[in-house]
């Protein structure tokens, strides 16, 4: 996974509510195991025309969405059903953090296993960044992981919360697997010095 640190964007507003993980990549998709090309399968049913061409409305197809790599979403993004492949797509289009005032548990826990930042602000930080990108499509924003810090276009800066293991994993690039691995001295120092428990046979 690329380390999410501190960076700067423009941002993709997408504020529909109750956007679940089958609008996010349909089902047909989920055959794959490998990530390579989901970007281009994200939002596909609202992105694309029954003959594959773009839909010239839909925000992604737009000429400002090219080259942002945060997703502004509505209350409740990611529910319905568990797929990895939800946030494999969003990463693989491009982008690096999604805001929202609030995440399906499991949308949460799968982005931020997969190098994607969900971003939770207050409803009112989320209506007035709202208002700002509907009347700026160049406004950015500032998010620094390490600070836990949302800067706003308008100049003020908010913080988010995160679990402290996942925001060490995605500062560092590594998922869990690759955490664990970074652990082998660790744990063959441990095995070397907790020699194995002796099972006894219970007496009947």
């Amino acid at each position: 996974m690329e380390p999410i640190e501190s960076f700067t964007s423009r941002v993709v507003l997408l504020p529909a509510e109750n956007v679940d993980t089958d609008q996010i990549i349909p089902a047909r998709f989920l055959k794959v195991t490998d990530k390579t090309g989901l970007g281009d399968a994200l939002f596909s049913d609202w992105r694309y025309n029954a003959d594959g061409s773009p839909k010239a409305d839909f925000v992604l197809n737009r000429p400002e969405s090219m080259g942002a790599q945060v997703l502004f979403a509505g209350d409740n993004f990611g529910c319905g059903s568990s797929r990895e492949h939800a946030p494999w797509a969003l990463v693989g289009y491009g982008f690096r953090a999604v805001i929202s005032t609030f995440f399906a548990d499991i949308f949460r826990n799968n982005s931020l296993k997969n190098g994607l930042l969900p971003i939770t602000v207050s409803p009112d930080v989320h209506q007035a960044l709202q208002a700002r990108l509907k009347n700026d499509l160049d406004a950015e924003v500032t998010i620094d992981l390490a600070e836990q810090a949302l800067s706003l276009p308008d100049g003020g800066t908010v913080e988010f919360p995160i679990d402290p293991f996942a925001k060490h994993c995605l500062l560092n690039g590594v998922d869990q697997f690759a955490f664990l691995l970074g652990e082998e001295d660790a744990i063959r120092e441990y095995e070397e010095t907790h020699p194995p428990r002796v099972q006894t046979s219970k007496v009947a």
